[in-house]
Parts: C-alpha cells; structure tokens; sequence
C-alpha cells in the first residue's frame, strides 16, 4: 500500500468542549471545522506544523445511518494512550500542568527516556515521550 496515515479517530462525549481542551489547553491547533448538508459537525485537531490530525467524533453524533451502526459500541477512554515524541518531557509535562492539564501518571525516568501521561476530558490517554540518546526511532 502507498499512503500515510492522516488522522486518528478520537471518541468524545461534546465535541466542542474537547475542541477547547485540546486548542487551549493541550496546545494543539484547529485543523478542519465543516459542517455538512446533514448538519454532521467534521472537526480536527492536531499538533503544529504536523500533518497528523485527531478527529473528535462525538458519541451519538453520526447522522449517516450506516455510521450510527458501526459506530455504536465506540466509547471515550477505552483505548490505549495516543502517544507524542516531545524534545523535553519535564518542561512540557510543567506547561500542560500549568494549563490545568490532569496527568494522572507524572513524569517518570525509563533506560529507553522519559514518559508522562495526561488525559482529556473524556477519559482518553496521551503519552508524552522524550527518547534517551542512544534510542532511535526507526
């Protein structure tokens, strides 16, 4: 397959309050806000100058049939952690935290670098990470 990944799905309980957490809190940028003939609300979020976006699909939300069906057992909070590669987790751990940010698991020290890890509003799991020298992303 060609390609590349574009966006990530993101379960919300209110799309618009997770808009605001995200933009004026987590530090990411509005990316997409559309509005269809349905009255379906397309918004994303993503980091800075990254191509890579999260979509805030809110539960209940779906106005496509098909949708509604397969995307009835979604739920906030029930997936494993997005994860975020930073230059400096402890200052970017402190600045979040200044912005109200709720770390449920603090900053902590691994041989592979240093993790902490936030929630959104709804229960779902961001990683920040910073990799030690010596550890590469392939």
């Amino acid at each position: 397959m060609d390609g590349k990944i574009s966006q990530v799905s993101l379960v919300v309980t209110n799309k618009e309050r997770s808009l605001t957490f995200f933009t004026e809190k987590a530090g990411f940028e509005k990316k997409t806000d559309l509005t269809g003939p349905g009255g379906y609300r397309y918004v994303t979020v993503g980091l800075k100058g990254h191509e890579l976006e999260l979509a805030l699909f809110e539960v209940g939300s779906a106005t496509d049939p098909t949708q509604k069906g397969w995307s009835k057992k979604w739920a906030p909070g029930k997936t494993p952690p997005i994860v975020l590669l930073v230059p400096d987790c402890r200052k970017t751990h402190k600045e979040l935290s200044e912005r109200g940010v709720e770390f449920p698991q603090p900053h902590e020290d691994h041989p592979w670098g240093t993790v902490a890890t936030f929630k959104d509003l709804d229960g779902n799991h961001f990683s920040i990470s910073q990799l030690r020298g010596g550890w590469a992303k392939t």
